[in-house]
């Protein structure tokens, strides 16, 4: 029985496997005591900190490797159905029961079960979970029948869980049972020193994923990234080289200096499902907006009101785009020679 081995997540594990130990852990003296105590554990951490890809680490180097790795998102599913989706549930158990079905429990017999933010669980769902634990017995929904499932559980949360039961919201036993060995993973403005190798790293699957040759990131590039906040962690970092990789630049205030693709030719994509397709469109209408106002801002000679009239947009909402999009007169020839655009001229911010 290994229900008493307990153990959330940021660096989304690419397609075909794991990333290596030294893009998992990198090079930080934080990340390095992480990897020389990795057993079973609870993982804390702010939001995109790479915790789900720790709990798949922690899997693969279980006796349980070979069984399956079953994420569950607890704050992703209601309350009302996380229990069936937990335990499962018994033909006839309630409306729409047609047929019985296993749940994620069972689902990772023999394997490991990831409770991704376990601080979500509700209070009632905590205790069925905490008896689970306990003795590995549980039973379906509409079932009288106790059943037995051998599985490795690992809790993650990125809410300090101390505080949470304090106000009442986690139960103290439950924090107990899980919390055998504590470990908080930093956030990346914590661990700079990685983030020339994280980011090279998802620069490398981009290219492959795309079939592109995107260039590597020069000193300047890194030397931009390292001085950011990063308060999406490595998952932020992942959507700007994402960026980088698909529109040519880092932020739209460096796309006049980095290379630009070429949208002649359309993208050959493997439909693999991991494709942030939503995420790329937003992106590249944002760019060529940006494009549009700017080509019409130079042919206005840097007048912002008649620009806003060739657009046909107000004079307000055109001040908001270019803030928002980071122009200025530098993108000028104009201004590059040192000429004061015309509606600065008059007075207008």
């Amino acid at each position: 029985m290994r229900v008493s081995d307990h153990t959330k997540g940021g660096l989304a594990p690419i397609a075909g496997g794991l990333p290596p130990e030294e893009i998992i852990f990198g090079r930080s003296a934080a990340m390095i005591s992480i990897r020389q105590k990795v057993h079973p554990i609870l993982i804390q951490g702010e939001n995109g900190t790479g915790k789900g890809l720790l709990a798949q680490y922690i899997h693969s180097r279980s006796a349980l490797s070979s069984g399956a790795f079953v994420k569950v998102n607890c704050a992703a599913i209601p309350g009302a159905l996380l229990e069936s989706e937990l335990f499962g549930y018994e033909k006839g158990s309630f409306t729409d029961a047609h047929t019985s079905k296993p749940g994620y429990v069972e689902m990772a017999h023999r394997g490991t079960l990831f409770l991704d933010e376990i601080a979500d669980l509700d209070l009632s769902l905590q205790a069925k979970v905490l008896q689970f634990l306990q003795d590995g017995h549980f039973s379906r929904i509409g079932d009288k029948q106790e059943r037995q499932a051998e599985t490795r559980v690992i809790c993650a949360t990125n809410r300090d869980l101390q505080t949470e039961i304090e106000a009442g919201r986690f139960r103290r036993d439950l924090f107990y049972r899980i919390n055998v060995i504590s470990i908080n993973l930093p956030s990346l403005h914590e661990r700079r020193e990685d983030i020339a190798l994280l980011a090279d790293y998802f620069l490398k699957q981009l290219n492959t994923r795309f079939e592109r040759d995107t260039p590597t990131f020069s000193e300047e590039n890194i030397e931009s990234l390292s001085c950011r906040e990063w308060r999406g962690n490595i998952r932020e970092l992942e959507n700007v080289v994402a960026r980088y990789a698909i529109l040519g630049s880092l932020d739209t205030a460096e796309a006049e200096r980095l290379p630009r693709p070429s949208f002649g030719t359309p993208f050959r994509v493997a439909f693999d499902g991991t494709i942030p397709l939503k995420r790329i469109a937003k992106e590249a209408v944002r760019v060529m907006e940006g494009n549009l106002i700017l080509n019409a801002l130079r042919e206005n000679k840097w007048n912002r009101r008649k620009a806003a009239l060739a657009l046909n947009i107000s004079y307000r909402s055109l001040i908001y785009k270019i803030r928002e999009a980071g122009l200025s007169p530098r993108n000028s020839r104009k201004a590059r020679q040192g000429q004061v655009p015309h509606d600065k001229a008059e007075g207008l911010q």
